[in-house]
């Protein structure tokens, strides 16, 4: 159920999944609605109308928690790309008797084609990266991610792991950040919200834009505890004259939103477009790499924004599409994802694979997957510099549950990508 164009679209929304759910002619067994909802607020009362028969793709909240993680791990929109598109590896919620009795580490390393991330029980609570002494009982369904339904099965009893080559885990003490956001929509305070969740005491974010009522709407943002202080600058973000008194250098993170509010779709992307030239012309002036993650509204404008060389683009108008599909085939999707994106649960992190092995010599995924388990987390994948050359689904080479048994050589700008609670 897509959320229609106009001043009040939740309305339009609660109402049809309640026309839906109490028609008198309508069918008996239960239905699996995937509605998409704007604004959280609304998102109670179309559980209370909708019940168990109802998952909620909040859109705004989905694309901005995307968007904050992305911008502070360069790369990780294509993993949840990955995970959304059908052309790749999906996540599968099915039964898996064999894994009865199994504490959840034991399970994990069960697998060679498709990776175990968690488990749902009977009401359908969703539990990723659960403890790894958790006995699975019988009525647990499986988390999985796999290419295909029929790749499910178990077959990690030939795991190949060199246990010479896993490394001790080394905790790293989060330092301040600086993050710039050019541009502002109604995702804008979202944003804010979720950055100051995760950055260190002491970060700044400074939002540049020249939209009306922003410094008032600025003012009043909400942000959580006091690590994050907001400024905000009245600057044409599209002017290279204005982006250069930015000092965009600076900054840790860059984050380009588009003028979706003042502007049509097409009018917004071009901006933005203009926007990331000339941070890419001031990048190559200053000699540095700066980071930026890009929000693009029609998927057909992201080949054209590949010139900008932006580290990742967060196609706002796709993934919720993808997720609104997915929903519709796996009825445990959106809760899987509000966990995923959830600062309190188990999110996806990627860091470098030299954190975990040794690098000096070629290792298999297993050996990964085995040091990444024994830290507490689940590796799902990696990002492979190399691969990235040569990536025609524009994932950044990123690679989602990669073959286990295969040994290869990584490089230091490679990473492991991990759920992990921190």
């Amino acid at each position: 159920m897509l959320s229609p164009e106009g001043d009040d679209p939740d309305s339009q929304v609660i109402k049809t999944v309640l026309a839906l759910a109490n028609d008198p002619n309508r069918r008996t067994a239960a239905y699996n609605i995937a509605a998409e909802i704007r604004d959280g607020k609304n998102a109670e009362v179309a559980r209370v109308v909708g019940g168990a028969e109802v998952q909620l793709v909040l859109a705004d909240q989905l694309i901005s928690r995307i968007v904050v993680h992305s911008s502070r791990q360069s790369g990780l929109s294509g993993v949840y790309s990955e995970l959304l598109d059908f052309d790749g590896c999906e996540i599968y919620t099915t039964e898996q008797p064999d894994l009865t009795g199994k504490t959840f580490g034991e399970a994990v390393m069960a697998y060679e084609h498709c990776t175990l991330i968690g488990l749902c029980d009977q009401t359908g609570r969703v539990n990723l990266n659960p403890p790894s002494d958790l006995v699975i009982g019988k009525d647990m369904r499986a988390i999985i991610i796999a290419e295909d339904d029929a790749a499910i099965k178990l077959g990690g009893a030939g795991a190949k792991i060199d246990t010479a080559a896993i490394l001790r885990h080394q905790i790293v003490e989060a330092k301040p950040e600086r993050t710039l956001i050019l541009g502002w929509n109604r995702r804008g305070p979202i944003i804010t919200y979720e950055l100051s969740r995760y950055v260190a005491p002491g970060s700044i974010l400074t939002i540049a834009a020249d939209t009306p009522g922003l410094e008032q709407e600025v003012a009043g943002l909400p942000v959580v505890g006091d690590n994050l202080s907001v400024s905000c600058r009245i600057t044409d973000t599209s002017s290279s004259t204005a982006l250069a008194s930015l000092d965009v250098p600076s900054y840790d993170h860059v984050l380009v939103l588009g003028y979706s509010e003042t502007m049509a779709a097409q009018p917004a992307d071009t901006r933005t477009l203009v926007t990331l030239l000339h941070l890419r012309k001031i990048a190559d002036d200053a000699g540095t790499h700066i980071s930026i993650v890009s929000e693009m509204i029609d998927v057909r404008n992201r080949e054209l924004a590949a010139v900008t060389k932006a580290d990742d683009f967060v196609v706002s108008n796709r993934l919720v599409s993808l997720m609104l599909a997915q929903a519709s085939e796996n009825q445990h999707l959106a809760a899987i994802f509000d966990d995923l994106l959830d600062e309190e649960g188990s999110e996806i992190y990627m860091r470098p694979v030299g954190d975990y092995v040794a690098i000096d010599h070629p290792v298999t995924f297993w050996t990964i997957a085995e040091s990444a388990r024994l830290r507490g987390e689940i590796a799902i994948g990696h990002r492979r510099v190399r691969a990235a050359q040569n990536d025609e689904r524009a994932l950044g080479g990123v690679t989602v549950n990669p073959l286990k048994s295969q040994a290869l050589a990584y490089l230091p700008e490679d990473r492991v990508i991990v759920l992990a609670r921190d």
